[in-house]
């Protein structure tokens, strides 16, 4: 079964299979492995077996936690989408990545639109959409997420009606390697820093009815130099907020 299924993922998103025995899709470079186990898809960093298996869960884990006790409408990332009162905004993630806070969104109610641009990581999402599909504990959750495989600069304007913008894109951190999460450690070599993540902002606020949230490390720089309207600042991050107009007072009652 896993074979099978290692076969529809690596047709659908254009990857090398190697075989049945590894059940598994590869990568020229041979430092990344994909494979297909107990009918989860999973990332694997060859050169650091350590950091074990990255996989996108809905359901269990660290996700579940969050969802059960993550603080509701209470968190920072709640209030900087603006999400208060009656107010439950349509957002777009265009730096989709795992989809956790997308999850987070569509946890408090929230429609939310991903884009992701690289293969890999999107299917690794597509698959957790799938699998929480099957699931009766989150599947009206992710009913509420939608996952596009695309480049957000060259497509985020043919998004409709987007209440919110939010933008997460890659950056380099300060921290030696040891500190930084698996996860991360592993987007770095796959992916790299999104160095033209300043085009993000324009057309991010061009199909924002409200506001654009750009979550950042607290000692990065303002994307695309611009100045928010306001920022909430946590412990190691931050969310910028810009915005386009106030969210609506009928919508606050």
């Amino acid at each position: 079964m896993d074979a099978e299924k290692a076969k529809v993922i690596a047709a659908k998103w254009g990857f090398d299979y190697i075989g049945d025995v590894a059940s598994a899709v590869n990568f020229p470079s041979l430092i990344f492995l994909l494979q297909v186990n107990i009918q989860r898809l999973e990332l694997i960093k060859l050169d650091e077996p350590k950091l074990g298996a990255i996989a996108v869960d809905f359901v269990s884990g660290a996700t579940a936690h969050r969802r059960k006790f993550g603080g509701g409408r209470g968190q920072d990332i709640a209030k900087a989408v603006g999400l208060k009162h009656g107010f439950t905004p349509c957002v777009l993630d265009a730096t989709a990545g795992l989809g956790r806070d997308a999850f987070v969104l569509a946890t408090l109610g929230c429609e939310v639109k991903m884009i992701e641009r690289n293969p890999v990581v999107a299917a690794l999402l597509d698959d957790g959409l799938q699998r929480a599909a099957l699931s009766v504990d989150v599947n009206d959750i992710t009913d509420r997420m939608s996952l596009m495989f695309a480049s957000s600069i060259d497509n985020m304007t043919h998004e409709s009606d987007i209440d919110v913008v939010y933008l997460d894109p890659m950056y380099p951190h300060r921290e030696k390697s040891a500190a930084v999460k698996k996860e991360m450690r592993v987007f770095q070599s796959l992916v790299g820093e999104d160095v033209d993540s300043d085009a993000l902002l324009a057309p991010a606020l061009d199909i924002a009815q409200y506001r654009v949230v750009v979550k950042r490390p607290s000692y990065a720089e303002n994307l695309a130099s611009k100045k928010p309207s306001t920022s909430i600042k946590m412990k190691k991050n931050r969310f910028d907020v810009y915005v386009n107009r106030a969210i609506p007072k009928a919508e606050i009652n």
